[in-house]
């Protein structure tokens, strides 16, 4: 959880208010495209970007680096939070990626990982071995205002964490 932990207020919201500070303050474009929370459980995260004039391309669908960055958020957040519960200091990157367009997203976009608890085991392999250790994270783009769970994009990033050192620790 979030250090606001015992303020009352729906983990999904506190998931979006963190998510635009994190935006605004580390990757502007995340904050310009104004994703939100939908659902988040330690075995899930969905977040929603909404198609706006933000968002859009020329066909007035959802322009591929909007989408590819929806992708980032669903499967990077859930690797954030378990880093942050670590309490270790881990860098985050993404290998690679790969997609396929299936559709045009012409309406809000909901992307989803159900990959939480491979993620956090991933965390805990990073700080136990101090290796650099990767894992493929699929994430699933629907639009369900429009077509119900029948997926627009699919998505396989290539999570890579390692443990950092710790400043002071070298003699």
């Amino acid at each position: 959880m979030l250090p606001f932990d015992r303020l009352k207020i729906p983990k999904a919201t506190l998931g979006t208010l963190y998510l635009r500070y994190f935006g605004l303050r580390k990757i502007p474009l995340l904050f310009f495209v104004r994703p939100s929370v939908v659902e988040w459980t330690p075995e899930r995260m969905t977040f929603k970007i909404p198609l706006s004039r933000r968002s859009k391309n020329h066909l007035g669908s959802m322009y591929f680096a909007v989408l590819a960055a929806g992708a980032d958020l669903a499967a990077g957040f859930l690797a954030m939070e378990a880093i942050r519960q670590s309490g270790e200091p881990i860098a985050l990157i993404f290998k690679s990626v790969t997609a396929d367009f299936l559709k045009r997203a012409e309406g809000d976009v909901h992307f989803t990982c159900d990959e939480g608890i491979l993620v956090t085991d991933l965390v805990q392999k990073a700080i136990e071995t101090g290796d650099r250790v990767e894992m493929p994270v699929p994430v699933t783009a629907t639009v369900p205002d429009k077509l119900g769970d029948e997926p627009v994009a699919r998505f396989t990033l290539t999570l890579s964490l390692k443990r950092k050192e710790r400043s002071g620790s070298r003699t």
